[in-house]
């Protein structure tokens, strides 16, 4: 049977919605939709580009834990209220997967909370598993 097991962040969404910034499920990596919340403090910038880069931190630390990283990532998944902000986001965006070339999906659509300006979900393969 194959390993299943969460990866917690420490967000008190996890705690209050009842789910897992990411589980790893044998060799698949399936990371919740991340928004740009600093975990540590929950607070959160006003500003999309800020947003997408702590997303980013926030995903690439569970990858961490899940033992693959952003080169492992075969899927991801853009969420944003405003589709106008995706686009200043693309540098940042593209330094963490412009090498890698994931299936990749944008999306416009309401999020959980005003504040939030963007969401990323990935899915990765661990590697040698």
């Amino acid at each position: 049977m194959a390993e299943r097991r969460v990866i917690l962040s420490g967000s008190t969404f996890e705690e209050q919605i009842g789910y897992a910034r990411a589980v790893v499920d044998g060799d698949r990596v399936h990371v919740s939709g991340t928004t740009g919340f600093d975990y540590t403090t929950m607070t959160i910038s006003e500003n999309v580009v800020e947003q997408a880069e702590q997303c980013l931190r926030n995903i690439e630390a569970a990858l961490a834990e899940a033992g693959c990283g952003f080169a492992d990532v075969v899927r991801v998944r853009y969420l944003l209220p405003d589709r106008a902000d995706f686009e200043p986001c693309w540098p940042v965006l593209r330094r963490r997967f412009g090498d890698v070339r994931p299936a990749a999906t944008m999306m416009e659509c309401g999020l959980a909370d005003p504040r939030m300006k963007i969401e990323i979900e990935v899915d990765a393969r661990r590697p040698g598993v």
